[in-house]
């Protein structure tokens, strides 16, 4: 049965809906940003680009590093981008887009998140790069989808005990990252840890302007869980999402944060772009053994 037109809505040139993609567009290796501007930071490294288009805040462009085909995407902020991102994406490779039907052979997508995050332990600092061994997903988009195989129970468990989780809010979920691709980045320069996916940038990560918080010590309950040596090292709102998603549509997914606050200890980088870069030439320097 074909996919209906109002479920996956196509651009009057075949392009996919919001990213504004057709499938020769992108490559199988995809590097994910957050903001439109960090494209061109990682583009001008590459030998040369040969596609580039922008629809609203998602701005790709795809080119060769080093003999290298790469996508570069920007998703914007927050899940509910990372849920247009990944969904399009998957359609533009494993869906025949003029039968509207699924294919038969499907193509695993290696996708890299270069994002910025803030630490939540003192001995992470500033400027340092975070791998995240796990998502940890308390926005609830992916209760959306049937996602029994993907979790963690029992570090799930461990959490929800551990800070009195209000049994109104979605249930936290704890997603792995893809370990195919995290032995090509791992290294001595860089921290493992679970990084925490907020659904906001303020009262969701435990910030105070004017509106009080259901929770205030929720921060320094994140601080201290550690279940068997599993800890949450930082805080951004994407990870979660792209981790759950990927492995329910069978991509590899790994996510790099640049950190540049630390939550902790109130301190903020003196030079963010300058570890953005440094992160992104670490990146691309394995990007090309995958």
């Amino acid at each position: 049965m074909s996919i209906k037109d109002s479920e996956l809505i196509l651009n009057p040139d075949g392009s996919v809906y919001h990213l504004n993609l057709k499938p020769e567009d992108i490559s199988d290796t995809i590097i994910f940003v957050g903001d439109q501007d960090r494209v061109e930071k990682i583009t001008k490294h590459f030998d040369s680009i040969e596609f580039s288009t922008q629809k609203r805040e998602f701005k790709t462009q795809t080119g060769y590093y080093k003999d290298r085909r790469i996508t570069v995407l920007s998703t914007g902020i927050g899940p509910d981008n990372i849920d247009i991102v990944l969904n399009e994406l998957d359609a533009l490779v494993n869906i025949d887009l003029k039968t509207r039907k699924p294919k038969t052979n499907l193509t695993s997508l290696n996708i890299i998140r270069i994002g910025t995050s803030g630490s939540l332990q003192a001995d992470i600092p500033v400027d340092a790069f975070v791998m995240s061994t796990h998502g940890l997903d308390l926005n609830g988009m992916l209760h959306f989808y049937q996602i029994d195989g993907i979790s963690n129970p029992e570090i799930e468990d461990a959490f929800i005990a551990h800070t009195n989780w209000d049994k109104n809010k979605a249930r936290p979920i704890i997603i792995n990252n893809s370990k195919y691709l995290e032995k090509y980045f791992e290294s001595k320069k860089i921290f493992k840890g679970m990084t925490g996916t907020a659904g906001g940038f303020y009262g969701p990560q435990g910030r105070v302007l004017r509106l009080p918080l259901h929770d205030a010590g929720l921060n320094a309950k994140l601080d201290n869980f550690n279940y068997k040596n599993f800890r949450i090292t930082n805080f951004e709102m994407e990870t979660s999402v792209i981790y759950g998603l990927s492995k329910l549509l069978g991509h590899e997914a790994l996510s790099l944060n640049a950190i540049i606050a630390n939550r902790a200890t109130g301190d903020f980088s003196k030079d963010p772009k300058a570890t953005v870069e440094k992160l992104i030439v670490y990146a691309l320097e394995r990007i090309v053994n995958i």
